[in-house]
């Protein structure tokens, strides 16, 4: 039986940093619209400059080194994949697209069938 771990934030400074985070975080939505009498650059240029700070005090600390060390590993995965070339990317397309267009008859004929079956022939309506 297979057991997951659940991981959290272990230490102190993690969590006043992660709480520094967001209330630069929330701040930065703040000064954006209690700046908004100042004009349009001062209003962006706090909300930047405050989500910027949180994005850094959240990427130094251990939540934010595994985020990254997450984000390199995928990377590396995506490396990894053998994309297909652009004949075989047409190809794919086209055979998508046949089956969609085949699918749409199919399901026309059978409303169309379904329709003569139970208009007609059961109850006897003629449109």
């Amino acid at each position: 039986m297979a057991t997951s771990q659940v991981e959290t934030v272990s230490t102190a400074a993690d969590k006043a940093k992660l709480a520094l985070a967001a209330a630069l975080a929330v701040a930065a939505l703040a000064g954006f619209y209690m700046l908004g009498k100042q004009g349009a650059l001062v209003q962006w240029a706090a909300l930047i400059g405050g989500l910027l700070a949180a994005s850094v005090v959240f990427l130094v600390s251990e939540p934010g080194r595994q985020l990254i060390g997450f984000a390199r590993d995928s990377w590396r995965e995506v490396a990894k994949v053998v994309w297909p070339t652009r004949k075989e990317t047409m190809q794919m397309t086209l055979y998508v697209f046949g089956f969609v267009v085949l699918m749409a008859f199919f399901l026309w004929a059978a409303d169309r069938t379904l329709e003569w079956v139970f208009y007609d022939l059961i109850l006897g309506w003629r449109k």
